[in-house]
């Protein structure tokens, strides 16, 4: 007989691979699937999970912890933090609208859940390290602030246009977007 353990991380990996086979698109995962894939009863995933959304949202959160884990910003020499903390915002930003799905659970679970762990927090500290020239304190507020945009521009993104005049289905429109948002965070409003 297996342990619990291992019975528990077997239905999170075939989940997790189910994820990715559907692109994100987690309306077609079944919980009927999953325990076909897992060779395990539903009762067990139940028992372990209580929900599918509860194992769909923890595997979506190993995966975008995995991604903000092994992201490595391109490799290109930066004049500033600003220059550098730009260029970061704009490829996390496009890995949100690249994979909407995985993206819209992992926010919003972060968001009623939020913990020193979550990948909100993570992505925090990632944007922390392309600030050299800074103080932590400043470091800290700022990539709170760029995270915290980032991410409602991101859940708000069907109204972007109407609302802020940016269509973020569109990369170029989003690229003028954080090149504003990083104008606002270091000069300010101009009047």
């Amino acid at each position: 007989m297996k342990k619990s353990s291992d019975i528990k991380e077997k239905i999170i990996e075939v989940t997790t691979e189910l994820i990715r086979q559907s692109n994100g698109d987690i309306n077609d995962i079944t919980i009927r699937t999953i325990a076909e894939k897992a060779n395990v009863g539903i009762g067990l995933i139940n028992y372990h999970f209580q929900s599918k959304e509860n194992l769909i949202t923890l595997c979506v959160q190993r995966i975008i912890g995995n991604v903000v884990m092994k992201f490595s910003p391109l490799e290109r020499h930066y004049q500033n933090d600003r220059e550098r903390l730009t260029d970061w915002a704009i490829q996390v930003f496009d890995f949100l609208f690249e994979n909407k799905a995985i993206s819209r659970i992992s926010i919003l679970s972060d968001l009623s859940g939020y913990s020193i762990d979550s990948n909100s927090v993570k992505t925090q500290r990632g944007f922390m390290l392309a600030m050299h020239s800074m103080n932590d304190v400043d470091k800290n507020m700022l990539s709170f602030v760029l995270t915290s945009v980032m991410q409602t521009a991101f859940l708000s993104a069907n109204v972007g246009v109407g609302l802020l005049g940016y269509d973020f289905d569109d990369r170029s429109s989003r690229n003028v977007f954080i090149t504003r948002l990083m104008s606002v965070i270091f000069d300010g409003i101009r009047k």
